[in-house]
């Protein structure tokens, strides 16, 4: 018997001997380990308390060589659990969820990261309308970052109903039939009645009041030369 209990400690001494740092939890595990070279390895949890009004919370969190890897979940102080993320070579990859601190779903977003030892990845892009249907395979650079790339859904965390709904490819805001709006001029309130063209769009500009008011008010004036700042002719 003494033998026994010799050989697991040794081998404990031996195991707690490749980390640099580490916290035994409650249950005997080896969590929150730091390697000898100073990276994060395995499962950690970190807690935060209340601060200056900001809201505590609790992680569980798992390392692969200092980078996020899997499921990361955050729960209030309270145990509720308030969002829950997935990752893959330390980026944001598959769907996360995010809610209050009552419990209600906020919002569901899916990303798509890339593989780090990639100059370039090819993406396949369903249709829309069926998501099980393959249209085409797209070759991207690499950028080193998480794209979103799925549908994100908005809810109403009280109802538990969706209310608003976005689809995306690679990082580019796509309309139901499929065509691509510039993310970064995306109006605010975008819905899924926006305008799928240009030209739709400048429509609906036109019929826009103020502008309306403003063209009726400046019809058949001379147009003035603005300075906007440029040098030379």
């Amino acid at each position: 018997m003494r033998l026994i209990f010799c050989l697991i400690l040794l081998v404990s001494l031996n195991s707690f001997g490749q980390w640099k740092d580490f916290t035994i939890s409650v249950k005997g595990d080896t969590i929150n380990r730091v390697d000898m070279k100073g990276l994060k390895q395995g499962p950690w949890a970190v807690s935060v308390p209340d601060l200056r009004g900001e809201r505590g919370y609790d992680e569980e969190v798992y390392f692969e060589n200092d980078q996020k890897e899997g499921t990361w979940k955050r729960y209030s102080l309270q145990g509720i659990k308030i969002a829950e993320e997935n990752y893959q070579w330390g980026k944001l990859s598959g769907r996360c969820r995010y809610y209050t601190y009552n419990g209600g779903l906020l919002r569901e977003e899916s990303w798509r990261a890339m593989d780090p030892a990639r100059k370039y990845d090819t993406v396949p892009i369903y249709d829309i309308k069926d998501p099980s249907k393959l249209v085409d395979m797209i070759a991207i650079k690499n950028e080193g970052v998480s794209m979103k790339h799925g549908t994100w859904n908005y809810y109403d965390p009280v109802e538990g109903v969706i209310v608003q709904t976005e689809k995306y490819r690679l990082n580019k805001l796509i309309t139901d039939d499929g065509e691509v709006i510039d993310d970064e001029l995306k109006p605010i309130g975008f819905g899924n009645k926006m305008p799928a063209s240009d030209s739709a769009t400048k429509k609906a500009l036109s019929n826009f009041q103020p502008i309306k008011e403003y063209e009726k008010k400046n019809s058949g004036k001379k147009k003035i030369k603005v300075r906007d700042g440029r040098t030379g002719n």
